[in-house]
């Protein structure tokens, strides 16, 4: 039996970045990330952790979701990217390089769903 992956998982490290805590920005780039990926944005929720403090948050997508983590004392971003259907994730890597000003990537991509018999 043949099993058809429904979707892309990426996750992507950025090291050496900016903006870091600019809760307004990195909302704006989510919404920005997930139009361009071609999905569509349920709700979002970001919390701040604080004056020089990381963020955190999710885009709950009709298509899945968008997470991110941000650790401003160390200029690291971890950022989890699931999408399904006809959607393509890949296509938000360089609006998120672009927002942190990386100096650094690194992206795997998981197929999920997917096994062998």
């Amino acid at each position: 039996m043949t099993y058809v992956a429904p979707g892309i998982h990426l996750l992507i490290d950025l090291w050496e970045c900016s903006h870091l805590q600019d809760m307004a920005l990195i909302e704006t780039t989510i919404r920005k990330a997930a139009e361009i990926c071609g999905a569509t944005v349920l709700e979002i929720k970001l919390h701040s952790f604080g004056e020089n403090a990381g963020i955190t948050g999710v885009a709950i997508l009709a298509e899945s979701h968008i997470s991110i983590h941000t650790w401003p004392e160390t200029g690291y971003v971890a950022i989890d990217i699931f999408m399904c259907g006809s959607c393509d994730p890949h296509r938000a890597i360089p609006l998120f390089e672009e927002l942190f000003q990386s100096g650094k990537i690194q992206v795997s991509e998981h197929q999920r769903g997917v096994h062998s018999e």
